[in-house]
């Protein structure tokens, strides 16, 4: 992304929540997995899904292996 309103959004949200501004890679990965979801599941789950991949890494999960478990139950949505 090089949009330079989702990075100015992206820091002043992350300043507002007391959190290190997420770095491209971040973002995109989650980015990624949110539009996988909206596509093979359903649009409403997308946010739903980043939602518990990060309250997963909040409780301590690895960032990767949260998205690679939404990313697995979407391929299942898909089969």
């Amino acid at each position: 992304m090089t949009d330079p309103r989702l990075n100015d959004w992206l820091a002043t949200a992350a300043a507002a929540l007391d959190l290190p501004t997420p770095a491209p890679d971040e973002y995109r990965a989650i980015l990624d997995l949110v539009r996988d979801v909206a596509h093979g599941v359903c649009r409403p789950a997308a946010p739903l899904g980043a939602y518990l991949v990060g309250v997963a890494v909040g409780r301590g999960a690895d960032p990767d292996a949260a998205r690679a478990a939404v990313a697995a139950l979407v391929a299942q949505e898909t089969r």
